[in-house]
């Protein structure tokens, strides 16, 4: 007997949940069909279907479901609303289901995420397993497997990150959604030239996120985006040990616009504020990061 094949587009909540679902999965006996990094292709498809107001990160997961349309048996697209009423996420997540249920004529697996209505990972993918056929016992026992094991690597990612923060060289702290700055197309190349330029890069999602989400308080008691909150409290966690801040955000994201300029106009830190939209080009970001990186070596030098 086949496999059952489980598609999971790279984009969006993947860089969150993917680990946990990808083991989830395979745990049952599944075989999952990941969509392959971001490229010139995939984007052309997202922008396709999609509209002009939708920001750059949603077109590119419509282009990674598109990819996986007639490659697998079933597609996970979940519905992510809240975690509490201070914890909620950007309507992109709430939305999704909705928007490929209408463009896309497959078979698409979905579960709700609203803590407060007790709607969360565990109960939607146990649920999941069932309607593939798999018994309760088999859902809880694949879903504790995968929670195990990401637990683990979430804490190994904690603690290398930490460790970076008593680097000699010029720490920066990026903060960004990891949907865009693990991004293969956009992120990772962005990456490589902070490298390039002998900077120490400190990742603002890989800190426990408890921790930074409550700290969000210090810079806006007001504000009920989860992922903004958690990326936002790393900046009052570490900002006596860094050395600057660089902002990525993808063009137009509502949330991103907001809450970065609120923070912006608060540090006390040197800044870089990167907008990425679909571009064929990285040189003009290229050239800011080096002209940012110069202006932190001179100011690291008239220090000594």
């Amino acid at each position: 007997m086949d496999k059952i094949k489980i598609g999971i587009p790279r984009a969006l909540h993947f860089y969150y949940n993917g680990r946990l679902w990808k083991n989830f999965f395979e745990n049952l006996g599944c075989e999952v069909v990941i969509s392959p990094p971001t490229n010139r292709e995939i984007i052309e498809q997202g922008t396709k279907y999609a509209v002009d107001e939708m920001c750059l990160a949603l077109k590119i997961y419509l282009g990674h479901v598109a990819y996986l349309k007639n490659k697998c048996d079933y597609i996970l697209v979940p519905r992510i609303d809240r975690y509490d009423v201070n914890n909620q996420t950007c309507t992109n997540y709430l939305a999704i289901y909705d928007i490929v249920n209408n463009l896309f004529d497959m078979n698409i697996l979905n579960y709700n995420i609203n803590v407060p209505k007790k709607e969360n990972d565990y109960v939607g993918l146990v649920e999941i397993g069932q309607s593939l056929g798999y018994t309760i016992t088999e859902g809880i026992r694949a879903y504790n497997k995968a929670i195990y094991y990401c637990e683990q690597i979430i804490d190994k990612d904690i603690r290398i990150n930490t460790k970076k923060l008593d680097s000699n060289k010029i720490k920066i702290l990026i903060v960004s959604h990891p949907y865009i700055i693990y991004d293969q197309y956009f992120g990772v190349p962005i990456i490589k030239m902070l490298n390039d330029n002998n900077l120490e890069i400190i990742y603002a999602d890989k800190f426990d996120n408890k921790q930074t989400n409550a700290l969000a308080n210090k810079l806006s008691k007001t504000l009920y985006w989860k992922y903004n909150r958690e990326e936002i409290g790393a900046i009052e966690l570490v900002k006596d040990k860094i050395d600057g801040v660089i902002f990525i955000s993808s063009f137009p994201c509502g949330p991103d616009s907001l809450v970065n300029e609120l923070v912006m106009r608060k540090l006390k830190l040197p800044y870089l504020n990167i907008i990425i939209d679909d571009i064929d080009s990285l040189t003009g970001i290229e050239t800011r990061i080096e002209s940012f990186a110069d202006i932190l070596h001179e100011k690291h030098k008239s220090n000594q």
